[in-house]
């Protein structure tokens, strides 16, 4: 089993910085250096992700908080003053959606084809939410049930699942799934398809080891966490893009 550990926060002269949030900037800047890399790679202009990046990042955190409060945590919205404070609570479905409305706005204004990008952007994701997971691993603040699973961290209490562990690994594994399949030059147009369909069924699964006996857990709704009912969703969306031709574009260039 794994032994729990709690990195102390980093202090740079004034500032004081978590560890989950060094892992999360560095997860950005691997999806965008390497959305930039697969994009010029694919003769396009390797500049659309890193421009992109603010966007979808802003986007990203504003509703991936506004959905940890209302879906996850709305016993927090006692405290009104808890939607101000944006740090602290963030669901990562809840930042995906906020990714997809930014892209949906910022491509078009940009007159730039979000579908070329695709799978630059796909290629990008999986290994930089990698990374992001491995900073919830950091600060265990997803714990799962009791268990003695050999990948179990021995918890306060007791050893448990740590699903930020388990999902670092699935995306590790997935990001290697999708650059094998760009360099065969297959699913070409289709891997931020691919990166939904494998993510999600994993994500369900792991949803159901979450802890259940502590303080402060996700809430569930007929039996289900709100990822769980995003990633039904999420693999809807990729069975039928997958399903449509190989040429086929949805309007207004969208993947």
């Amino acid at each position: 089993m794994l032994p729990y550990l709690e990195p102390p926060a980093l202090r740079v002269g004034p500032a004081t910085i978590q560890v989950f949030g060094l892992f999360a900037a560095l997860g950005v800047l691997v999806a965008v250096r390497v959305a930039a890399r697969a994009a010029a790679a694919e003769g396009l202009d390797g500049r659309v992700p890193k421009d992109f990046a603010i966007w979808a990042v802003v986007s990203g955190i504003l509703s991936g908080h506004l959905v940890h409060l209302l879906a996850y945590h709305p016993e927090e919205l006692a405290d009104p003053w808890r939607i101000l404070r944006v740090w602290e609570g963030l669901s990562s479905y809840g930042g995906l959606l906020g990714g997809v409305i930014a892209a949906l706005a910022w491509f078009p204004l940009r007159r730039v084809r979000l579908s070329d990008y695709a799978d630059s952007l796909a290629l990008g994701m999986a290994p930089g939410w990698a990374v992001a997971r491995l900073g919830c691993f950091a600060i265990h603040d997803h714990p799962g049930s009791l268990t003695d699973f050999p990948l179990a961290v021995r918890f306060p209490g007791g050893a448990r699942h740590d699903l930020g562990l388990y999902e670092a690994l699935a995306l590790g594994a997935i990001a290697g799934v999708l650059w094998l399949l760009r360099r065969r030059g297959a699913m070409r147009g289709r891997l931020l398809a691919v990166l939904g369909l494998l993510y999600a069924p994993s994500r369900f699964l792991l949803d159901f080891l979450r802890a259940r006996d502590l303080p402060y857990v996700d809430a569930r709704y007929l039996g289900l966490t709100p990822a769980q009912y995003a990633s039904v969703a999420v693999a809807g969306w990729a069975l039928w893009r997958l399903s449509r031709p190989p040429g086929a574009r949805p309007a207004g260039g969208a993947p």
